[in-house]
């Protein structure tokens, strides 16, 4: 019997199947068969013509279980390597288990087979061994056939995880594994091979990986010549510097970090690291997120440095980097191009109205079109768009029905007959984001305990696309100015009180502009506060994207209204996850904690009504922080964010955060306030907080211990007093 593809199969739901250790998706599948004849021998046609006939088979998917099970499930039951369910399960093991834990599973269950196919036929288990093997005797072989294939897969797929120098016990105990069993197999070489290259490289080279992430190896790494013998080296000069070499030196140092990305260190409980024990276990991320903000930070310098520019010069400069970023658009970097944008967006300069009045309308409705890619209307619909037609097209192709100056642009690349073929370099933000809302909205396990693999799927689905653009990236060939990369580290980063205090000289606080009004009505599309980057903390060298430790990152205090949104909406876009929309609104801030010169936010009183940042039909979600110095870490703020459905108390809610941070106690000890940019909400505990809080700004909150008096009331705070030490905000 021959199933055949002559038309396509029919699915429908039939079920759950529970088991020992799992749980188990039944669908029924309408398939068609190949029924041969009764006598292929006879002359007669009848005979000789097989019969189409229908079949309904049902199709298992496992949808929760044990690890156990979960290593059982890699291969199918008639033993044939389950090759997406092995996909899914190396791309996301590290959620739920270890390197170590997984290796030891597959090796036991290999030797239990093993075991099992050399005993009696009539035996239920191998020999000295209690476990039953629910495998038929004669397919004992190919379910340790898949397994040595899943063992080759993880080493080629993810070698990154037997990386652990100086003596690699992982990769040593599969070695010894395949000396002892597969003397002469392919594994056995390929695990030989794999263990002598990476003691040699560790050898030589200390840790490769990591530092090869880190500083993006020799590629990315200036290394700035003697000066020369007849004189000093005369770099760039801002304005000197093409268009075309700007984005395409942003570009080849974005393509070597997007395509050293481990697609699995984006996994939002990777990523956020719920334990805080995060390390390098997202270096890779980290690099990109650094690279990201050293763009947006270089735009706020170039501008905002010299104070005694003219607006008209100074807007030479916004126009500049407009100019830039038009260039990033036609090589289809998303990730410089929103840096850019997002720097522009900024409030030390996103104020500067007589400078932005300055800027021909050209170039502002240019401006306009650009920071419409990554508008937030219908869950980022737009970018996610343009990712799917452009993801793996040679060139870009793709504008807003709206967009009057892109068009043109578009049209010139693609009547050029040497245009050159780019690939794509994603916003990473849009997928850390999708998988940080599913780590967010999905429990890790279900009843009982058991692992839900059905959200390990879900997350898989997301990874693929990072993984496919990674593909495509090997389209960029670009080369390396040196030039450019001294005139890049030569740049002055400012961090955000400088910034804001250079925007405050150039146009001082409560200055206006008869050019105001025309400003706001181009801008529509411009400031968006959740558009903004993460800027470092004073002092600080480091930079900030908008994730860190626990999920988001901002070195603003607790009531600072440069703050940090989120958004989570249904989609309807092609993609069929949820998706949370992460950014940072960045500035400086008065005494009083609140963003400067508001007046030029009133832009968006020009654009459509938007639902609170974090509102869907059924839940909002909020972030709740301690006031306890137990649970800061190095000066850093631990948010936890938290679900929150419609039906929910104060006493719950409290509950959930007390759970998420980590510590036990009596939640009707504690107190649960909502921070107003004039001060605190305290929620009475028997209030329902999904209807009492104050959803038109930020849900941001806090769970201190409890006072005697307290009750629901606006309590007047002043950050700056506070807080006289600004800190990192961390958010998950």
């Amino acid at each position: 019997m021959r199933l055949t593809t002559d038309e396509a199969p029919t699915w429908r739901l039939w079920g759950e199947e529970k088991c020992d250790g799992a749980i188990y998706t039944v669908y029924l599948k309408k398939v068609r068969y190949h029924h041969p004849s009764r006598s292929i021998t006879q002359e007669n046609d009848d005979d000789e013509i097989s019969h189409l006939e229908w079949e309904t088979v049902r199709v298992r998917f496992l949808k929760a279980g044990t690890l156990e099970r979960l290593v059982e499930s890699l291969a199918s039951d008639t033993g044939e390597l389950e090759s997406t369910f092995v996909n899914v399960f190396l791309a996301t093991y590290r959620t739920f288990s270890s390197t170590r834990q997984v290796l030891n599973l597959i090796i036991d269950r290999y030797l239990a087979l093993q075991a099992f196919a050399s005993s009696s036929p009539s035996s239920s288990s191998p020999p000295n061994c209690n476990k039953k093997i629910s495998v038929p005797h004669h397919l004992c072989e190919d379910h340790m056939k898949a397994l040595r294939l899943t063992l080759q897969v993880w080493l080629d797929g993810y070698p990154e995880d037997f990386r652990d120098p100086p003596d690699f016990p992982c990769l040593q105990q599969l070695k010894d594994f395949t000396s002892e069993n597969l003397p002469d197999s392919d594994l056995h070489i390929k695990v030989s091979h794999k263990l002598e290259k990476m003691k040699r490289e560790h050898d030589i080279k200390g840790s490769p990986m990591l530092d090869k992430i880190l500083s993006c190896g020799d590629e990315m790494r200036v290394h700035c010549p003697s000066p020369m013998t007849n004189g000093t080296h005369h770099p760039y000069d801002f304005q000197d510097i093409p268009d075309s070499t700007f984005a395409q030196q942003l570009t080849r140092m974005d393509t070597v970090l997007f395509k050293g990305v481990i697609a699995h260190q984006c996994l939002g409980s990777v990523w956020s690291r719920r334990d805080r024990g995060r390390g390098d276990a997202s270096a890779s991320v980290a690099a990109t997120v650094e690279q990201f903000n050293a763009v947006s930070f270089r735009v706020q310098s170039t501008i905002l440095v010299d104070t005694e520019l003219k607006p008209s010069q100074r807007a030479r400069l916004i126009t500049k980097w407009i100019d830039i970023a038009q260039e990033l658009r036609m090589h289809k970097n998303f990730s410089s191009l929103k840096a850019i944008i997002s720097g522009l967006q900024s409030n030390p300069i996103y104020r500067l109205k007589k400078t932005w009045g300055a800027v021909i309308k050209d170039k502002a409705e240019l401006f306009e079109e650009l920071a419409r890619i990554f508008s937030e209307e219908n869950n980022q619909l737009n970018q996610r768009e343009l990712l799917m037609k452009e993801g793996t097209a040679k060139h870009a192709q793709t504008a807003h029905a709206n967009d009057r100056h892109l068009p043109k642009a578009l049209e010139k690349l693609a009547t050029n007959p040497l245009a050159t073929s780019y690939g794509t370099i994603p916003y990473l933000g849009t997928f850390l984001t999708d998988l940080t809302m599913i780590d967010t909205a999905i429990p890790d396990t279900v009843a009982d305990g058991l692992i839900n693999f059905d959200k390990k799927r879900k997350e898989f689905e997301v990874l693929a696309q990072i993984r496919l653009l990674q593909g495509a990236a090997n389209a960029y060939q670009m080369e390396r100015d040196e030039q450019f990369e001294r005139w890049w580290e030569s740049v002055l980063v400012l961090d955000d009180k400088e910034a804001w205090r250079l925007s405050c000289q150039i146009e001082p606080q409560g200055s206006s502009s008869t050019r105001e009004g025309k400003i706001r009505k181009r801008a529509q599309y411009g400031h968006r506060k959740n558009d903004s980057i993460a800027s470092t903390s004073s002092g600080s060298s480091s930079s900030q994207f908008f994730f860190d430790n626990d999920s988001l990152c901002s070195p603003l205090s607790h009531n600072d209204s440069c703050s940090l949104e989120r958004k989570m909406s249904t989609s309807s876009s092609s993609s069929s996850l949820p998706s949370l929309d992460v950014s940072v609104h960045s500035g400086g801030t008065t005494t009083s904690g609140r963003t400067p010169d508001r007046s030029v936010s009133t832009t968006q009183l020009n654009q459509p009504h938007q639902a609170s940042p974090y509102i869907t039909p059924d839940f909002y979600i909020i972030r709740v922080s301690i006031e306890s110095s137990a649970h800061e870490i190095e000066g850093v703020n631990l948010y936890k964010s938290i679900m929150l459905s419609n039906s929910e108390r104060t006493i719950s809610v409290i509950r959930k955060a007390m759970e998420k941070h980590g510590f036990e106690g009596n939640p009707e000890d504690y107190t649960l306030a909502q921070f107003l940019p004039d001060g605190e909400m305290l929620l009475p505990s028997s209030a329902n907080v999904y209807y009492a809080i104050n959803t038109q700004h930020d849900l941001n909150f806090v769970l201190r211990r409890r006072r005697h008096g307290d009750d629901t009331t606006i309590i007047r705070r002043n950050p700056a007093k506070d807080h006289k030490v600004r800190k990192k905000l961390l958010v998950t």
